[in-house]
């Protein structure tokens, strides 16, 4: 996936969320801000985009997005626990936003184990019910450069949000 799949994936979603009235926030950290990007891209945005947060660091997890420093002790920052715990500390601190979006991973070019690839990403997704918070977590590792990767997760994150919107 390309930069120029973000840009046909991020009207997809605002229509799909401005159909429904609901609001879109997100919290990134591989992403760094991307994801935001290709939704304020978009016209119109300002009907159901609410905010993002860069929380590169751990502590900015903590203290912004409330993920447990144990979830960050025991699995990591790139785990799908923390990438849920983002997600869902969105919508806490977000009373608007209807659904949330996050991304924690390995861009590369460093940074690689052998348990957790350059390329790896978690993304979060976390939607408001009636019965409450719902998140799920999926990872994907993307091949190519830094960029390609960044690039990458951020049209997977747009794609597999309107898939789970579209089983709602």
């Amino acid at each position: 996936m390309t930069n120029h799949d973000a840009l046909i994936f991020a009207p997809q979603l605002g229509n799909a969320l401005r159909e429904r009235g609901w609001m879109f926030a997100c919290a990134e950290s591989c992403t760094g801000g991307l994801l935001a990007a290709a939704m304020t891209d978009t016209p119109g945005s300002s009907l159901w985009f609410d905010r993002g947060f860069v929380t590169y660091s751990n502590a900015a997890k903590i203290q912004h997005l409330h993920v447990n420093a144990e979830t960050l002790e025991r699995f990591g920052a790139v785990s799908e626990e923390t990438a849920m715990e983002m997600a869902s500390g969105v919508l806490t601190v977000t009373r608007d936003a209807h659904v949330a979006i996050s991304t924690t991973g390995i861009a590369g070019p460093d940074g690689g184990t052998p348990g957790k690839p350059v390329g790896m990403v978690c993304f979060g997704f976390a939607q408001r019910t009636s019965q409450g918070v719902v998140t799920r977590a999926v990872t994907r590792v993307f091949e190519g450069d830094r960029q390609q990767v960044r690039n990458a997760a951020v049209a997977f994150a747009l794609a597999t949000a309107l898939d789970f919107m579209a089983d709602t």
